[in-house]
């Protein structure tokens, strides 16, 4: 496979430059002005789906179509672009960044116990767990197998340290669930490494495939981790405020499951001794009524709680930003802006 900034691969012909930035002002838009390179993520990622065991292909089809946004394929994308790159060769990597995700779903799901994904059942209530794990486990090997073919040192070392970031950021979440004694420092923590690695990961893909230098692939991977972090504070917090089916799971389901995420650590530091001590309860023993979760959201509303979270995953978006400076204005750094956003918004 090559990896040129001119796109000479004779397997792929130069892609055009995308739309004028007076054109992007939605995330709507900036998901129109990539469709056809996303399908192209999709394409790949369904002839990648070629294991010699059907019910592989099976289990990894059912979550792959389950209608992720692929964020990360969309900002590998377009850091490269951004970096001057206007090739094919992120379809690929961003169908093998995707497997990486999914793999981490499917192991996520087994660890939290989840019934649903994205408002359809998750692989280990239809297979069980030991076939998701070992599926998960087939996605991870089929897409480093596919990545050491770019003969690329640099994406190779990306993508291990944030296969090794992930699986610790799975431990420590493990190692503080049930326990409300996590610090908001040791929560962000986790969640730089277990969500937003992958992110910053795709992100710095993009910048060595688009030739820049270092201190430019610094920057991009510091834009995806900061956008990262937005991401998954904000869809922490939705977790308590959100329309249940547009989650695509319970309202409540962390706190069910015992994780304590920035908003109910806000409400921990603020809230009376007694409804301290039965949010306690509640996450020791993994047991929440509709009226227990009545009280903390209504509690959550009257400290702030949720506004807290979200006005801190906004200081993240911008720090995003600022990582932006040091390029000129473009198609893709409009389209990288809207992205950060997005990731707290999520309405446009």
């Amino acid at each position: 496979m090559c990896l040129t900034k001119t796109s000479s691969c004779p397997y792929y012909p130069a892609m055009k430059n995308g739309p004028a930035t007076s054109a992007l002002q939605t995330m709507a838009d900036v998901w129109e002005a990539y469709r056809e390179e996303l399908e192209g993520v999709e394409d790949q990622g369904r002839k990648n789906l070629d294991s010699t065991v059907s019910l592989v292909n099976t289990v990894a089809a059912h979550i792959l179509s389950s209608g992720g946004k692929r964020i990360r394929p969309l900002l590998l994308l377009l850091c490269a672009r951004l970096c001057g790159y206007h090739g094919r060769d992120p379809l690929l990597l961003g169908s093998l960044v995707e497997f990486i995700h999914t793999a981490t779903l499917l192991h996520d799901d087994v660890v939290d116990e989840a019934d649903l994904r994205r408002g359809r059942q998750t692989a280990r209530r239809v297979w069980g767990n030991q076939v998701s794990i070992l599926v998960g486990d087939y996605l991870y090997s089929k897409a480093i197998c596919q990545i050491v073919g770019f003969r690329n040192q640099a994406i190779n070392e990306v993508l291990s340290e944030a296969c090794r970031k992930m699986a610790e950021g799975e431990v420590l979440q493990l190692y503080y669930n049930g326990s409300p004694l996590v610090s908001e420092s040791e929560y962000l923590r986790i969640v730089e490494h277990k969500t937003a690695g992958l992110i910053a990961a795709s992100c710095r893909i993009g910048a060595i495939i688009g030739g820049a230098g270092d201190e430019q692939q610094e920057a991009l991977f510091q834009f995806g981790q900061h956008i990262g972090i937005a991401f998954q504070v904000a869809d922490d917090t939705l977790d308590y405020a959100a329309n249940g089916d547009q989650l695509g799971k319970s309202l409540g389901q962390d706190l069910r499951q015992g994780k304590a995420t920035l908003p109910l650590l806000h409400l921990l530091q603020h809230c009376p001794e007694q409804d301290k001590q039965m949010i306690k309860d509640r996450m020791e023993t993994r047991s929440l009524t509709e009226e227990d979760l009545l009280r903390i959201t209504t509690l959550m509303q009257e400290y702030g709680s949720m506004d807290y979270a979200m006005e801190r995953a906004r200081t993240f978006v911008i720090a995003a930003n600022l990582d932006l400076a040091m390029f000129e204005d473009s198609s893709p750094k409009r389209a990288l802006s809207i992205v950060a956003d997005y990731m707290v918004s999520r309405d446009r």
